[in-house]
């Protein structure tokens, strides 16, 4: 037996002629052995990949230095991450195209229960992370959720890497034979997987315990392979290798001195057994190839680039070698290729479709809302898309589905879902100083009053207090157009300014009911049309020179375009979100007395007359590169009316949040300026030096009461303002201490966000 190895990834000392000098000597006495052993011609490879999470990245340097050589692998083995990358290979694609891949993924997303903003419906959106807690009531009860990953976006995925080959049920016709190794979750027997849905094998393999949940396949529920076999060198033996290329990422049991807590005891036993196996299968290859990764971890994905760059200097360093072992191989004899599907474009008939696993929803349910249909060609993504619009309802936790071959490129279709309970509790904290400290909750019901529903009620009770409450009624053949009946509350204290100067304060209590009708062409953009019946109460807390108190009533008739492709709900780094509405306010019913100087005004200067209005709030989100995020925002708000209607003007100041006629403007504290008309525009950079730390430097200006032919705009008019934010994103939220200054109030302020705000 001839083995060649190294353990470490720093440049040879040879030079490159004793390199290759050594590489010849090698193969020579490597083929010698072989063929001494087996007088059959031309010798086969077999290469076997190490499980490693992360750290599996690595191996795909290996695959680009083998193609580089040109040498041609016979049979592929591994586990877990190394299986993955070993399909892929094995499935057709080459070490680039898998590098390729490995630049498109969001391993943050694939590894996560979370589901992707873009995926979410409209109406989801909306409701998406508002809250910290989110716990699933059923049979009266509230159940903890149990933090395993299914792997949703993980099995998207895969079906999209592997729809080429959604016909193979036996990995020896891949085109390279292939196998993959799983743990038997109840016996602790290794179990090894060459037949059956290659999905599934794969999903098995990777199944770390209490990280991942459990796949069922045969009867058994198999976990991570890792556990048992991580370097499946004996089973590319048996397949028929005679000479084998082993990559190994892991470091085997950790030192005494690294072992410092309970769970890494627990770690360290769980992996005497593999540790053994490792052992027997290290003699077994003839290349071995171990790649020294100690800062990293299996979850080391943020690192990727780093991970792989260190596998593709070791494939350099083993070039050589590759190089020499194909030229003396192919002097043998040429190679046999099998014909193998194309990757790209691939299509599939779908003759018949149905769905598993249904309870409380129905399969026309579940079929109108993916609007999916039989007698069609589907791609991957096009089969993804429709799963993603059933996910997107938040109906469904998990569909995953398999395709039976019935002819060539003709397939039926068998889709198994898993439903989300119907029932959610949901809980949230947050601080600002304009809202003070608030508890937040709520109740989401699906299909509670009458199916194909959405029920919610959400209130926010402190130093200031706010309710939602909202029916959700989907309707159409695909669901996409719905009916939304809601009520809305709003009670809290707010400042009232002059010059930029507290001078006094007054409660408002602001309420609004609601009938909606929306049509949601897809996840990005919903327009509606609606009326809204409003009661505005206004009562003065502290003096002022000018107060008004009593209350006054209104309709709004509107129609709203929303769209929103942003990436994550929290420091998104790209996408576009945009709210416009267009309401005729008429109707108004005032019950007020306006003082001036505790004298009341008779007659009184205000006035209700009927207006139209315009709102309009866009931001924008573009990557400068890994570290940076450009943003900007454009909100601009107008009355179109020329006569005084302060008490519906706009109310600008504030960094986050919202309340009635709101126009964020960073330099200013909630309310600060009051104006019938408003454009405001905001430009800013985002820095991420670190995991959940955010630097944010803003900077914006806008104009005012540039609508009304009694003010033209003047340099009164126009603000400039600036805001420097620390941001550092928690479990409840993100937390964000600002620092803001404004040219015209010539004053530095503090802003402070703790929590999701309501």
């Amino acid at each position: 037996m001839y083995v060649f190895c190294a353990t470490n990834t720093k440049p040879h000392p040879l030079t490159d002629q004793l390199m290759k000098f050594f590489a010849t000597i090698f193969c020579c006495l490597l083929l010698a052995g072989h063929l001494s052993a087996q007088n059959n011609g031309r010798p086969k490879v077999g290469l076997t990949l190490s499980g490693g999470g992360a750290k599996g990245l690595a191996h795909i340097g290996i695959l680009k230095a083998i193609d580089s050589a040109g040498l041609k692998v016979d049979y592929v083995t591994g586990t877990s991450m190394g299986a993955i990358v070993g399909a892929l290979y094995a499935s057709g694609y080459s070490g680039n195209d898998i590098e390729a891949l490995r630049k498109d993924i969001d391993f943050d997303v694939l590894f996560s229960n979370n589901v992707p903003l873009k995926t979410l419906s409209m109406e989801e959106k909306d409701q998406y992370s508002r809250f910290a807690i989110e716990l699933p009531f059923i049979n009266n009860k509230i159940r903890l959720t149990t933090g395993v990953i299914t792997g949703q976006e993980l099995n998207m995925k895969f079906s999209e890497l592997f729809f080429h080959v959604y016909h193979v049920r036996n990995f020896n016709e891949l085109k390279i034979p292939f196998k993959c190794m799983a743990t038997d979750l109840e016996t602790g027997d290794l179990v090894v997987m060459d037949t059956g849905n290659i999905i599934t094998a794969l999903r098995a393999t990777m199944a770390i315990p209490s990280v991942f949940s459990a796949v069922t396949r045969d009867g058994k529920k198999l976990v991570d392979g890792g556990l048992v076999r991580n370097f499946p060198v004996k089973n590319v033996k048996e397949m028929g290798a005679g000479i084998v290329i082993g990559s190994n990422v892991t470091n085997g049991l950790s030192k005494v001195d690294q072992i410092k807590n309970p769970i890494d005891v627990l770690l360290q036993m769980a992996f005497y057994r593999e540790a053994a196996d490792f052992k027997e299968e290290l003699p077994l290859t003839n290349i071995y190839i171990h790649m020294p990764l100690e800062p990293y971890n299996t979850g080391s994905f943020g690192s990727g680039s780093e991970i792989f760059d260190i596998g593709v200097e070791t494939g350099k360093l083993y070039y050589p070698i590759f190089k020499k072992l194909a030229d003396s191989i192919n002097a043998l004899g040429a190679a046999t290729e099998k014909e193998t599907e194309p990757i790209i474009n691939k299509t599939v008939f779908i003759k018949s479709y149905k769905v598993k696993g249904l309870r409380k929803t129905t399969a026309p349910f579940f079929f109108h809302l993916m609007n999916f249909d039989d007698h069609k060609n589907y791609t991957a993504l096009q089969i993804n898309k429709s799963i993603r619009r059933a996910i997107g309802s938040r109906y469904y936790g998990s569909i995953t589905y398999t395709l039976e071959p019935v002819s060539k490129d003709t397939a039926n279709i068998v889709f198994t879902a898993e439903e989300n309970p119907s029932t959610y509790l949901k809980a949230g904290l947050y601080y600002t100083r304009f809202r003070g400290i608030n508890v937040n909750a709520n109740l989401t019901s699906r299909d509670f009053i009458i199916p194909n529903s959405r029920s919610l009620v959400s209130v926010s009770i402190g130093e200031s207090t706010q309710i939602e409450a909202e029916h959700y009624q989907y309707l159409g053949r695909i669901k996409n157009v719905a009916f939304i009946a809601g009520f809305k509350l709003d009670n809290q204290t707010i400042n009232t300014f002059q010059n930029f100067k507290v001078e006094g304060s007054y409660k408002q209590n602001f309420s609004q009911t609601y009938i909606n009708f929306q049509n949601a062409g897809n996840n990005k953009i919903a327009a509606g049309v609606g009326t809204a019946f409003e009661y505005i109460r206004f009562r003065p807390s502290i003096k002022a020179e000018k107060e008004v108190k009593g209350r006054f009533t209104d309709f709004k008739s509107y129609v709203y375009v929303k769209y929103n492709d942003l990436n994550q709900i929290f420091f998104p780094a790209k996408g576009l979100k945009l709210n416009v509405e267009l309401a005729q306010v008429w109707d108004q019913q005032a019950s007020l007395i306006q003082y001036d100087n505790g004298l009341p005004v008779v007659p009184s200067t205000l006035n209700f007359d009927n207006y139209t209005r315009l709102l309009f709030d866009a931001s924008l989100f573009r990557p400068v590169n890994k570290r940076f995020v450009f943003l900007s925002e454009f909100q601009t708000g107008i009355n179109f009316t020329n006569k005084p209607n302060y008490l519906n003007n706009f109310l600008i100041g504030g960094l986050s949040g919202s309340y009635r006629n709101q126009v964020r403007f960073a330099g200013l504290q909630e309310a600060a300026v009051n104006s019938s008309s408003v454009a405001m525009l905001q430009l800013g950079l985002r820095y991420n030096p670190a995991n959940n730390i955010y630097i944010t430097g803003k900077i914006n200006g806008l104009v005012k009461n540039f609508a009304t032919k009694t003010n033209a705009t003047s340099g009164r008019d126009a603000l400039t303002g600036y805001a420097l934010t620390f941001a550092y994103k928690t479990p409840i939220g993100p937390i964000e201490l600002s620092a803001m200054y404004c040219d015209q109030s010539k004053r530095l302020q503090s802003y402070v966000l703790v929590g999701i705000p309501f």
